[in-house]
């Protein structure tokens, strides 16, 4: 975690903390990202910004979806994204192996009619997020209990 994002906003990186090991105790395996610090000049008064930029996320997917093909460790993966960045992986994946399946799984609001084209898909509904949410409290495999954040 960027040690300046936890000095300008520590709520939200401890927030994120707190869901990763609930993830991960669940048997959740989380593989994070990498993110590019990036200054940005406003161009009304000229202020520069600090924003942080995803990077090789899309890419470290295609490869792990090709990996596993590859390796033969699944006949099908769900890919939960709306983002077409994805979709030269699945192209080369489906041509390779034409017997294995892949299929998007839409977040709430964000279906893409280009990759729905591409393999089959549905859309996460608002309530499947409110139905599938941790309890709250959250007991851990070690017995501690962790209240849920109003915000995850």
């Amino acid at each position: 975690v960027d040690h300046l994002v936890t000095a300008t906003n520590p709520d939200i990186v401890n927030r994120q903390k707190l869901y990763i090991r609930c993830l991960e105790d669940s048997g959740v395996k989380v593989e994070l990202g990498r993110f590019k610090r990036k200054y940005i000049k406003c161009p009304v008064c000229g202020a520069v910004n600090q924003h942080h930029e995803e990077k090789e996320t899309d890419v470290a997917i295609g490869a792990r979806l090709l990996e596993l093909f590859i390796n033969n460790k699944c006949d099908s993966v769900v890919i939960i994204t709306g983002d077409t960045d994805i979709a030269a992986a699945v192209k080369i994946a489906k041509n390779i192996y034409p017997t294995k399946h892949v299929l998007f799984a839409f977040p709430y609001a964000r279906k893409n009619s280009e990759l729905a084209k591409l393999a089959p898909s549905f859309t996460i509904t608002d309530q499947a997020y409110i139905k599938h949410q941790f309890a709250n409290p959250i007991t851990l495999k070690n017995g501690k209990k962790i209240n849920k954040p109003a915000k995850w």
